[in-house]
């Protein structure tokens, strides 16, 4: 399976100066295949370490953190020696021993021809009282669910994302109903690894659906698992409430929507729970579209996304014959589905600050706005070819962007000031378009 992430970690390795790398992200993004895969590709041998039930690598840690020490324990475990030139050190579930994240700090500065990558939900090491993070000491990568170009390259469709890399919209809009098709069955597949391998094998959806319910049954085990037992209700009313945000007409996070009379402090610690494990994307508003926009960012209003597309068409049961009827599953739940979507593909873009904007009294609101360093962009979503967007003029002229981008299902379509980008090809900013 082709992930993108795989050249983030070749460029890693090819760097003079790198540090231990950590992998963030959700259970079940594919962070374990992930560095697998790269180990087997780019190096001569692979110390696979699984911190999980290890109760050897527990002792090995928990005595003194000199390097060299731990090598040797490293070594015996592995039943060979380690070359630091050719071997990859793998250390999974790295919050399950929270010293050996803390070990990091150490094997950069006295040891930093070893190259170590790390993975796990560091929601764990929270919980581990007077362990350090190694701040300043590790690099960090973040992987997300597979992007529909990644979904086209899973299917077979490789010629289709070169199309949509060279920038090639006239041929690819000539084929756009290949595009559209396979965007119809992203919304519901999704990214999440296993349920994309599923529908690539058999093309069985009914599967694909119980993959989906099994992770998400995995991820309400884990909020028992890790959070605090008095947390833990507050945590599945507000993971249970979501799809029932993004299905309101305005998609600002209501706490009334999760109980009645629910207040931001009584959440706090659970909002906080779900969005360092990358369940949630938090997207705050923004008073004003200027650089950088974290300046102007407005903490009390926000929207909440889900880390997949696969998953919210799971929980809101997205029926599947919806599928075949024309392209009215763009508009379902109120276009969440697409704006969910929009949003997930952003994210994997490396360099994006995401938020929204709306008009103080609420008269106008942007789907989204983007911050690339350089321009604010403001992105409005639409669910079907509909090219209406009474918000966009509003914003457009309020403030003159240099560019402004409408997606949906209209074909592209570049004008001076303003980018009609279809839904399908919304990866390609990625390519620097």
């Amino acid at each position: 399976m082709y992930r993108t992430a795989m050249e983030q970690l070749q460029k890693w390795k090819a760097r003079k100066r790198r540090k231990p790398l950590i992998i963030r992200g959700a259970r079940q993004v594919g962070k374990t295949w992930l560095m697998k895969e790269f180990g087997a590709r780019g190096y001569g041998q692979v110390v696979y370490v699984n911190f999980d039930n290890n109760e050897r690598m527990r002792r090995l840690f928990e005595g003194s953190l000199e390097v060299e020490r731990l090598v040797t324990g490293l070594e015996l475990y592995a039943g060979h020696k380690i070359d630091p030139e050719d071997t990859l050190l793998i250390f999974d579930e790295v919050q399950e021993v929270p010293k050996a994240l803390s070990s990091l700090k150490y094997f950069n500065e006295d040891a930093p021809q070893y190259q170590i990558i790390c993975a796990g939900s560091l929601l764990g090491v929270a919980l581990h009282q007077g362990t350090s993070f190694p701040v300043g000491k590790v690099e960090f990568l973040d992987l997300y669910p597979l992007s529909y170009l990644e979904f086209l390259m899973a299917v077979g469709k490789e010629r289709h994302v070169e199309l949509l890399k060279k920038g090639d919209y006239d041929m690819a809009t000539t084929f756009k109903q290949d595009y559209i098709d396979r965007l119809k069955q992203y919304y519901y597949v999704g990214g999440m690894p296993e349920a994309v391998q599923a529908f690539v094998d058999d093309r069985d959806l009914n599967e694909v659906r119980k993959i989906q319910q099994r992770i998400l049954d995995a991820y309400a085990q884990d909020f028992s698992k890790h959070a605090p037992n008095e947390v833990v209700p507050r945590i599945r009313m507000l993971w249970d409430s979501i799809p029932a945000q993004l299905t309101k007409e305005n998609k600002k996070f209501v706490y009334g929507l999760i109980k009645e009379g629910a207040r931001a402090r009584e959440y706090e610690l659970a909002m906080l729970w779900l969005t360092d494990c990358g369940l949630v994307h938090k997207i705050h508003r923004v008073t004003a579209p200027s650089l950088p926009l974290k300046a102007y960012e407005d903490l009390k209003a926000f929207k909440l996304f889900l880390l997949d597309v696969g998953l919210l068409s799971c929980m809101v049961g997205l029926r599947q014959d919806v599928l075949l009827d024309g392209n009215v599953l763009f508009k379902e739940f109120k276009g969440a589905l697409t704006e969910q979507y929009v949003l997930q593909q952003l994210k994997t873009i490396h360099g994006l600050n995401i938020y929204y904007w709306t008009a103080e009294r609420g008269m106008a609101e942007v789907d989204l706005v983007i911050d690339d360093g350089r321009d604010v962009i403001p992105v409005e979503v639409k669910a079907e070819t509909n090219l209406q967007a009474k918000s966009l003029k509003v914003y457009r002229e309020k403030f003159r962007p240099r560019l402004s981008i409408r997606t949906s299902m209209a074909d592209q379509k570049r004008e001076e000031q303003l980018w009609n980008l279809p839904l399908w090809a919304i990866g390609t900013l990625s390519t620097g378009s």
